[in-house]
């Protein structure tokens, strides 16, 4: 594509990326007929979209789908909230745990982040299943079931037979509502099927906003000494942080883009981090 403005190029280039979830730098250099350092600049625009993430040999596809749109009628003001909870709930991940991916807005961030990871990832969410299928370097596992059409999750008897026949180190959930009483979410079959989440985890994190505390939902899914550990954004009332010390819960706090360079966790309890072997 010699002669072309770099918007022609760049839109050519996230094209390509997209239909192939994976390529490598000398591969898209070659397609586009640009040296590689152009396409390294090029791809330094794209990151900062959100649309590409370079790792070791090429770069993955990491934007929004032609088919999976469930998320883009939810963004909203609190997107960077969930960007940044995506971000630091990553951050917790250790290369080749065993985890899993609840459905919903924030848990998609924290995968967008672990793309092209050494990971074993169990979920029952086909927007995460469609973003992490295209990764080689992840062992992908997806939960059958009733597929709910508002946030593309696997919930029903057929997702809990499955999830209580497996065992992962950490399950990252979404949630509702949080309260101090526990934590809610809109559906009781899909409060059902996280508690099959719950049993079959050795560390159970919650990601969630801060706007969801203090907010109550239809069906409970567990208290809040339930849960090892919440990540949230920065702006969380410091009443929820005592509640949370109380009941033994870690706090992680994410600043979202634009507010701070970097999150921090209140620990309360010990070494929830570590994967069991």
């Amino acid at each position: 594509m010699a002669g072309a403005t770099s918007e022609t190029r760049r839109t050519k280039l996230r094209d390509l990326i997209q239909s192939r979830g994976f390529a490598s730098l000398g591969e898209l250099a070659d397609t586009l007929q640009v040296s590689e350092s152009t396409i390294r600049r090029d791809l330094d625009y794209l990151e900062s979209t959100g649309s590409a993430r370079r790792t070791h040999g090429g770069v993955f596809w990491t934007g929004g789908s032609n088919t999976l749109r469930v998320f883009e009628t939810r963004r909203g003001t609190d997107w960077s909230a969930k960007t940044a909870i995506g971000e630091m709930a990553a951050a917790l991940v250790e290369d080749h745990d065993t985890i899993l991916l609840d459905g919903g807005s924030t848990t998609y961030e924290l995968a967008r982040h672990l793309v092209g990871r050494p990971l074993q990832v169990v979920t029952n969410s086909l927007p995460v299943a469609h973003l992490l299928s295209s990764s080689e370097s992840i062992d992908l596992v997806m939960i059958g079931g009733c597929v709910r059409g508002r946030t593309a999750v696997a919930i029903g008897p057929m997702a809990d037979s499955m999830l209580h026949s497996i065992n992962v180190g950490k399950a990252f959930l979404s949630v509702a509502g949080i309260t101090d009483r526990g934590y809610f979410n809109s559906n009781m079959m899909l409060v059902e099927s996280e508690k099959a989440m719950l049993s079959s985890a050795d560390r159970a994190i919650v990601v969630a906003d801060s706007s969801k505390f203090g907010r109550v939902s239809l069906s409970r899914l567990c208290g809040l000494n339930e849960v090892h550990a919440v990540v949230t954004d920065s702006h969380l009332d410091s009443k929820w942080k005592e509640h949370l010390a109380l009941a033994g819960t870690d706090v992680v706090l994410a600043e979202p883009s634009g507010e701070g360079e970097a999150g921090q966790i209140l620990p309360t309890a010990p070494d929830w981090t570590s994967q069991s072997d």
